[in-house]
């Protein structure tokens, strides 16, 4: 893979240019104050930002932030977001309260050498995501003339043919930040040839969601481990009872199929919590899983489980986890994703956690992230990549 680094641009000076960053800002925020509830995407770039800010140039910062539909909408509004960088950063970020328009004009024609601006949530406008190449193309027509060089730094956009992801490198000399450099060369160790006995931890809601990289990782990896709401297609799959926990009626055969074709690599729970609702005072019990009672609902995998599983895990070489192993915001629910994750930190492996809700959970239940190889910030971009997909953001990075 060729592709022209931050160092590169650093190299060549950019004192007093102006360089448009592309970062992944699309922080949470709690739907009541509108706070921030995980910086965890805004820390990642700081090691870009910074080093452009310390070289001199103007640096424009554009992200996405949740899915608005092409129109400007307050709730995803990234002006808590340029509070929260400029904290971080130790200076003032000025935010531009449109995308394109006279805010963000005169916001980066005001910028002086070293400082920061953000411009307003990329998908207030149509063009971000547009399908319509003359539509896209317009809108990265406008936010080119913002740079004089583009960085994209924002990995967990780089699965996305997004005008700031795709298009505007193509208008722009271009390089890969160093979060994005980082992630490349995490993931490619895991493509490549992975130390062995390289495990897998899969979890989340969904079968389907995860079906391409289970038939992608299948060949490669000595286990696989399945937790969370998706495991419960697969007991089905084996004649057993699942009550009323989440079910994909119309993957039941496709996971037969791949236990079938598996060679007892696929290893899924043995005991599970069960509770009368979905809801964090459910009342609730631990159960084998031929014994899920028909009313009821698994939301976590049990101590077994989390016993088997780390036993797997211990022995590993190269670890790769992604998706939480039951419902870990409410603490009734959390044990198993919790007792999951401490076995990965414990083995002696080169542990990648996959992004989305996997590092949420790791932040969320206080874990020491340093005590994990890598934690991606791309949950989907990971699992492309993994997959074997051309990510049209790292195509683009290659022209």
């Amino acid at each position: 893979m060729s592709i022209r680094t931050l160092d590169d641009l650093l190299a060549e000076g950019v004192s007093g240019r102006r360089v448009l960053v592309r970062a992944d800002l699309n922080v949470p925020l709690d739907k009541q104050t509108g706070a921030i509830t995980d910086d965890g995407r805004i820390r990642a770039v700081l090691p870009t930002l910074g080093a452009l800010v310390e070289a001199g140039a103007k640096v424009v910062v554009c992200s996405h932030l949740g899915r608005p539909k092409g129109a400007p909408d307050p709730q995803f509004s990234l002006g808590p977001v340029a509070g929260r960088l400029g904290e971080l950063l130790g200076a003032p970020v000025h935010f531009a309260t449109d995308t394109v328009g006279d805010s963000a004009r005169s916001t980066v024609a005001d910028l002086a050498d070293g400082q920061v601006a953000l411009l307003e949530n990329l998908r207030f406008n149509a063009g971000e995501t547009s399908k319509d190449e003359a539509e896209r193309g317009a809108f990265a027509d406008q936010l080119a003339a913002f740079g004089d060089a583009y960085v994209d730094d924002a990995f967990g956009a780089v699965h996305r043919k997004h005008a700031s992801v795709y298009d505007v490198p193509a208008r722009l000399p271009h390089v890969a930040g160093r979060l994005v450099l980082r992630e490349v060369e995490v993931l490619s160790k895991l493509t490549g040839d992975p130390e062995r006995p390289y495990v897998v931890v899969l979890g989340g809601s969904k079968v389907s969601d995860k079906l391409a990289v289970i038939e992608a990782l299948l060949p490669t990896v000595d286990r696989l481990l399945i937790g969370g709401g998706m495991c419960f297609t697969f007991l089905k799959a084996q004649g057993l009872e699942v009550g009323t926990s989440l079910l994909e009626k119309d993957m039941v055969e496709t996971c037969r199929n791949l236990l079938e074709r598996s060679n007892g690599k696929i290893l899924l729970p043995v005991d599970v919590v069960v509770a009368d609702a979905f809801a964090p005072d459910a009342a609730h019990d631990t159960v084998r899983v031929d014994g899920i009672p028909s009313h009821r609902l698994g939301l976590d995998v049990g101590p077994e489980t989390v016993a088997g599983f780390s036993a797997a895990l211990s022995q590993a070489k190269t670890i790769f986890w992604n998706g939480p192993m039951g419902v870990f915001e409410m603490p009734a629910f959390a044990a198993g994703t919790r007792g999951i994750a401490e076995a990965i930190t414990k083995a002696d492996a080169f542990s990648v956690v996959g992004g989305g809700d996997s590092a949420a959970a790791v932040r969320a239940l206080g874990l020491d992230e340093s005590s994990f190889g890598h934690i991606s910030t791309g949950g989907g971009a990971s699992l492309e990549y993994l997959e074997g997909k051309a990510l049209p953001g790292i195509a683009a990075l290659e022209n």
